[in-house]
């Protein structure tokens, strides 16, 4: 079902105030392109079914990663090649945070504050794999980073999705120590992260007080550990909801109040056992909190470590899928084919563009030209 709110309409309801918000051109063009997504701003085109033979005139996508309307079909691209890369053995779930005093400086050097949170996750990660005391191999892991609370504050985490094991030395598969239930020791890991962070922090030069460190030192940084999965073929279906999730969804939103400029939107309260409640903001408010979680340019927000990095995996990861194949994993989902580009008449056939316009409109005589093309024998 098509939402009855959109960010969309929140934008176009501020298009003119954004600019009193202070904000980059960086995220002045995410805003924009947000704004304008399949609306005739963006041009268009037509597209023909090769199956019923069927005509569709469609807007323009602005295909920008922030964009709530634009994920669906990537994220479901995306876990379709992961699945073919899943080992037959205990996954867990790590969450890396970072304390609120470094929100500031995420949001004027995100590359180097969110760049040193991957870094220092999958140091603490390796060092623990590493040592024969708490494994002795060469482990994995898949991030993926949130910078959002359920209230669309800054909260900048790491999604983790880490093997229960890793290779020794002899390409042999060893499993973690703790016969299933745990990977490491939360506590320690914790201490790890929090002196690996700093440390790269400081290394990229970025200046940052010293009291700034010695209120975090004096706090006690949470790695978040979840109970494993209870089956590998679990793993894909979890990481579908983390991978391309954006500040807030569309379907989050459940009144736009253009008299009084304000949104409402569902959040869960964690303090109550993740209650759902209604929040209200100021459409202004609203708008600056949804730019604190857009990107630096260019930045890569889901990143493979280790024995699941591309470099690895191309090579040597079916041959380590076999010798874990016990038994055959089975994909949670069926195979069904993809609905983007699926023919939404007939629901077999794939759509073919046929012709494009611009934000005019498509042309007063689109069917005459349509059917001259097709006289003269061109596609």
């Amino acid at each position: 079902m098509r939402p009855r709110h959109t960010v969309a309409d929140v934008l176009e309801m501020e298009q003119l105030q954004l600019k009193s918000l202070g904000l980059t051109s960086w995220h002045c063009r995410a805003l924009q392109a947000i704004r304008r997504c399949r609306t005739k701003a963006m041009g268009g085109h037509i597209d023909k079914c090769d199956c019923c033979h069927a005509l569709h005139i469609s807007y323009n996508s602005c295909r920008n990663r922030h964009c709530p309307t634009c994920q669906g079909h990537k994220r479901e691209e995306w876990i379709r090649a992961r699945e073919g890369e899943l080992l037959n053995v205990p996954y867990f779930h790590l969450v890396f945070t970072l304390p609120s005093e470094f929100n500031s400086y995420a949001l004027s050097h995100g590359k180097i504050v969110y760049g040193s949170l991957f870094r220092a996750a999958w140091q603490t990660l390796r060092q623990f794999g590493d040592n024969p005391k708490h494994l002795g191999g060469r482990m994995g892991m898949i991030a993926v980073l949130h910078t959002w609370g359920q209230n669309m504050s800054l909260h900048p985490h790491l999604h983790c999705i880490v093997p229960g094991g890793g290779l020794n030395r002899s390409g042999q598969w060893k499993k973690a120590k703790s016969n299933g239930k745990y990977l490491f020791n939360v506590k320690s890991m914790s201490k790890v992260f929090r002196g690996k962070y700093v440390a790269e922090l400081r290394k990229s030069g970025l200046k940052i007080p010293q009291e700034v460190y010695s209120a975090v030192f004096g706090k006690k940084w949470v790695v978040f550990a979840k109970q494993p999965f209870g089956s590998p073929r679990y793993v894909i279906e979890y990481l579908g909801r983390y991978t391309h999730k954006i500040a807030i969804s569309n379907h989050r939103i459940t009144d736009v109040d253009r008299k009084n400029r304000s949104v409402t939107f569902t959040a869960k309260d964690y303090r109550r056992a993740g209650k759902k409640v209604n929040l209200t903001l100021s459409s202004q408010e609203f708008v600056r909190r949804f730019a604190l979680h857009v990107l630096p340019k260019g930045f890569t927000r889901i990143r493979h470590y280790g024995i699941l990095s591309s470099s690895w995996k191309k090579e040597k990861l079916p041959k380590l899928q076999a010798e874990l194949a016990t038994v055959k994993i089975e994909p949670v989902r069926t195979k069904e084919p993809l609905l983007h580009r699926r023919c939404p008449v007939c629901k077999k056939g794939r759509l073919h563009t046929i012709l494009l316009f611009n934000d005019r409109g498509p042309p007063e005589n689109w069917r005459v030209l349509l059917k001259d093309r097709k006289l003269n024998g061109s596609n």
